[in-house]
């Protein structure tokens, strides 16, 4: 983008904002303004399609496209999670109650995964279709195959289409967004 009257790119910083303590007031402003961005929490579940499997907290998660049914997850680059999707080419995405808001803390660090009990931190899971492992707490979860992945800064966003989806409760069950919880991510 140029700014006005054409003197060259505006970003990352608007006009005006040139000096070190200015730019990290307005960094720190801009990581406010976004924290309030409305968005869900999820737990991606990732797989190598071997013995690996992970549960990873998320919230960079949207529907992309109604046909095919797309969704998209911005996941770091650094993330084992990211190793494992990139393996695989595989996601699940985990809709958690907001009832049950403390599972997502559970999983934002690599889990203890126990193979033989079907268990992430404990929490009982079964593989979807695709292989990766979909909590049994869920109240629902959708089952993706990745059809595109895109670089973008330091994070990769991952498009998957829809292979499997369903309801494992009720499905007026209230399902966990960011605002739900004291957390926050982005900015």
């Amino acid at each position: 983008m140029t700014q006005p009257g054409g003197t060259g790119p505006i970003g990352p910083f608007p006009p005006g904002v040139d000096t070190d303590e200015a730019e990290t007031e307005y960094d720190n402003r801009r990581r406010r303004l976004l924290w309030k961005m409305p968005s869900g929490l999820y737990v991606l579940g990732s797989t190598d399609k071997g013995d690996r499997r992970n549960g990873m907290t998320i919230n960079w998660v949207t529907q992309v496209s109604f046909e095919p049914k797309l969704v998209a997850a911005s996941v770091e680059r650094t993330a084992f999670t990211h190793e494992l999707i990139v393996a695989s080419d595989v996601f699940s995405l985990n809709f958690v109650s907001q009832e049950d808001r403390a599972i997502v803390r559970k999983f934002t660090k690599p889990v203890d995964v126990d193979l033989v009990a079907h268990t992430l931190n404990g929490f009982p899971y079964h593989d979807g279709v695709t292989g990766a492992p979909i909590l049994d707490q869920a109240v629902a979860y959708v089952d993706c195959e990745v059809r595109q992945a895109i670089e973008l800064g330091d994070h990769t966003l991952f498009i998957g289409e829809i292979v499997d989806a369903a309801f494992q409760s009720d499905e007026e069950t209230p399902v966990l967004a960011m605002h739900d919880t004291r957390m926050n991510y982005g900015g």
